[in-house]
C-alpha cells in the first residue's frame, strides 16, 4: 500500500484509467444525452486520458514529481477530447499545481482534490449541477480536510464519487428523465477508482470494470436535445495570453454554449457549441490568439454509430522496408516501392481493398501521387470512400497519420490529417554520388546537399553540420515538434547531433526519432 502518491505511481494511475475507460467506453457512451447526446463522451474521456498517460511514456525513468505532474496536465490538456475530457484535463492540472511540489501524502491529495474541483468549476463558463463538477466537488468537500493516510483519501474519493454519480439524476431533469447518470461523472468516478485501486495495490493486469451506475425506469424517453441547440462542436488550442483569452470567452459565451476554456501559461484549450462554427475560429483571431489544431463536429450527426472495427484505415507508401515498419508501427497499411521509383498500381489497389471501406492514402511521394489517385479512383467505382492526401514526404505522412482518428467523421479525419501534414514542412540531406547541377549550386561527389520542402536550400561539405545548417533554418518560433528518420548508412551519432543542439537552442520543441533505415538519405527531417 502507498505512502506517497511518487512519479511511478502517477504513471501507473494514468494507464489504469486510460484502460479501465477503454473498456467501459461504449457503455458511458450509451449513457450521454446531456448536454447533447452525441453518444462520445466516453470515447472522449478515453482518449483524453490515453494521451496524458502517453505523454508519460516518454519522460525518462527518474523524472522528478515537479515534471511528472507538469508533463500529465500538459498531455491532457493537448489531447483533450469533448466537453467532459476538457474539463478532466483542467482537473488534473489541479492536481499538478498542488502535487508537485508536495509529498504526495493523503493530506496533500485532499488539497488537491480541492484545486481540482475549483479550477474545473471555474473553466465552465455557466455551470450545471448533476454533471462531472457535481461529483468533483462532492469528492473534494469529503476529503479536504481529511488528516489519514493517502489509501484513506484516495479510497474515501472514490466511494464518495460513486456515491455523487448515483445523485445525478436527482439533480438535472434530463438525466432522470432518461433513466441515466451522467456520462461525464461516471468517466470521472472510473479515474478515481482507479487511482484508489493503484494506491491500494488493489487491482491486476487487466482489471474488472466497474460498471457505471445506470438507473432503469418504465419506457425512458428519446434522449433529448434542446430546441435549436447549436450544430457545431468546435474545439481548438489556442496560443493567447490571459486578457485575449477572457475577451474570447465573453464572445464564444454570447455565440453559444457548452463553453469550456482550459489551460493557462499561454496554451489553452477552447471547447463551445455554436451555429456558426467559423464565427468561433475567427473570434480568436480577433482576440489576438493564434487558434491550431482546430476540430469541428457536426452535432446533428448525434447517436449516429462509428464505423465498425476496420471499416475505417490508412494506406502509406513508403520507400524501404524499415521505413514500412515505421509505418506499420503506427497503423497503416503499407506499401513498399524501391527508393526513387513508384507503387505498383495494384498493390495500392489492393491496399486500399484490404485497409476498409473508407480509406486514407499517403503517398509521401511526388511520383506516387498519380498512382495512389488512379487506384482511389478505381476504389471508388467500387463504392469504397477514398481520399488520397498530398503527403511529398514521409514525415508529412506521419505527422497525418499521428492525428488519424478512425472515430470522428470520415471528412472531419481527411480534413485533421490533411491539415498536419500542410503544417510539416520536410527536409532532407544527401551525400552526393554524382556532379549535379542544383539551384544551390553545382554539387560535386562528396558534397552534402541540404533540401528544404523539395527545393536544395545549401550545399555542405560536413554531412553533421549541413544537417544541423537545414534543421535550423526549417524551424520557426511556431515549432512544436521536430521528427528525424535516421538512413540505413547514416554515420553514428547524426540524428543525436541534431537532438542535441535543439536541445541547447529549442527546449520547447519535442523531438521524436525513428531508425527508418531509409535508403539514399541519411537523413529526413520533418517540422510541424
Amino acid at each position: 500500500m502507498l505512502q506517497v502518491l511518487d512519479p511511478p505511481a502517477v504513471r501507473r494511475w494514468s494507464w489504469l484509467a486510460a484502460e479501465t475507460l477503454g473498456r467501459a467506453r461504449e457503455e458511458i457512451d450509451a449513457l450521454n444525452v446531456f448536454p447533447v447526446p452525441d453518444g462520445d463522451t466516453g470515447t472522449n474521456l478515453h482518449l483524453t486520458m490515453l494521451s496524458a498517460a502517453e505523454a508519460l511514456d516518454g519522460l525518462p525513468g527518474d523524472a522528478d514529481a515537479a515534471t511528472t505532474w507538469r508533463t500529465l496536465a500538459q498531455g491532457a490538456l493537448l489531447g483533450a477530447r469533448g466537453n467532459s475530457g476538457v474539463i478532466v484535463s483542467q482537473a488534473l492540472r489541479g492536481l499538478a499545481e498542488v502535487l508537485r511540489t508536495a509529498e504526495g501524502g493523503g493530506a496533500d491529495l485532499g488539497r488537491g482534490l480541492a484545486r481540482a474541483a475549483e479550477l474545473a468549476r471555474g473553466a465552465v463558463e455557466r455551470p450545471v449541477e448533476g454533471t462531472l463538477l457535481s461529483v468533483l466537488g462532492a469528492v473534494a468537500a469529503a476529503v479536504r480536510d481529511l488528516s489519514g493516510d493517502l489509501a484513506a483519501v484516495a479510497g474515501r474519493a472514490a466511494q464518495e464519487a460513486r456515491a455523487a454519480l448515483r445523485r445525478t439524476p436527482d439533480q438535472l431533469e434530463v438525466l432522470s428523465r432518461n433513466g441515466v447518470v451522467d456520462a461525464g461523472a461516471a468517466g470521472l468516478t472510473l479515474i478515481l477508482e482507479s487511482l484508489a485501486a493503484v494506491v491500494t495495490g488493489s487491482y491486476a493486469e487487466r482489471p474488472d470494470v466497474p460498471a457505471p451506475v445506470r438507473r432503469v425506469v418504465p419506457g425512458p424517453e428519446e434522449p433529448h436535445r434542446p430546441e435549436g441547440h447549436p450544430g457545431y462542436e468546435v474545439m481548438y488550442l489556442l496560443d493567447a495570453g490571459d486578457e485575449a483569452v477572457e475577451t474570447l470567452r465573453g464572445e464564444l459565451d454570447a455565440l453559444g454554449d457548452s463553453l469550456v476554456v482550459v489551460g493557462g501559461d499561454g496554451l489553452w484549450n477552447v471547447h463551445v457549441h455554436v451555429e456558426d462554427a467559423g464565427a468561433a475560429i475567427e473570434a480568436a483571431l480577433r482576440a489576438g490568439g493564434r487558434p491550431h489544431r482546430i476540430r469541428v463536429t457536426y452535432l446533428a450527426g448525434s447517436g449516429r454509430t462509428h464505423p465498425a472495427a476496420g471499416g475505417r484505415g490508412v494506406v502509406a507508401v513508403a520507400a524501404g522496408p524499415a521505413l514500412g515498419e515505421v509505418f506499420e508501427r503506427s497503423g497503416a497499411v503499407v506499401v513498399r516501392r524501391e527508393p526513387g521509383s513508384s507503387p505498383p498500381l495494384a498493390a495500392v489497389l489492393a491496399a486500399i481493398r484490404g485497409a476498409g471501406t473508407e480509406v486514407v492514402v499517403l503517398p509521401n511521394d511526388s511520383g506516387a501521387r498519380e498512382v495512389a489517385a488512379a487506384a482511389a479512383e478505381i476504389a471508388r467505382e467500387e463504392g469504397l470512400a477514398v481520399s488520397v492526401l498530398p503527403t511529398r514526404a514521409s514525415v508529412q505522412g506521419l505527422a497525418a497519420l499521428a492525428v488519424h482518428d478512425p472515430l470522428r467523421r470520415f471528412d472531419d479525419d481527411v480534413v485533421a490529417m490533411t491539415e498536419a501534414a500542410a503544417h510539416t514542412r520536410h527536409g532532407h540531406v544527401w551525400v552526393a554520388d554524382r556532379e549535379v547541377m542544383t539551384s544551390a549550386g553545382l554539387i560535386r561527389p562528396g558534397a552534402v546537399l541540404g533540401v528544404i520542402d523539395g527545393d536544395a536550400a545549401l550545399v555542405g561539405a560536413d554531412l553533421v553540420e549541413t544537417a544541423l545548417e537545414v534543421v535550423g533554418r526549417m524551424v520557426s518560433s511556431s515549432s512544436e515538434l521536430v521528427t528525424l528518420l535516421e538512413g540505413a548508412d547514416a554515420p553514428a551519432g547524426l540524428a543525436q547531433a541534431v537532438q542535441d543542439r535543439l536541445a541547447e537552442t529549442r527546449p520547447d520543441i519535442e523531438v521524436v526519432r525513428y531508425g527508418a533505415g531509409q535508403g539514399g538519405y541519411p537523413l529526413l527531417v520533418g517540422v510541424e
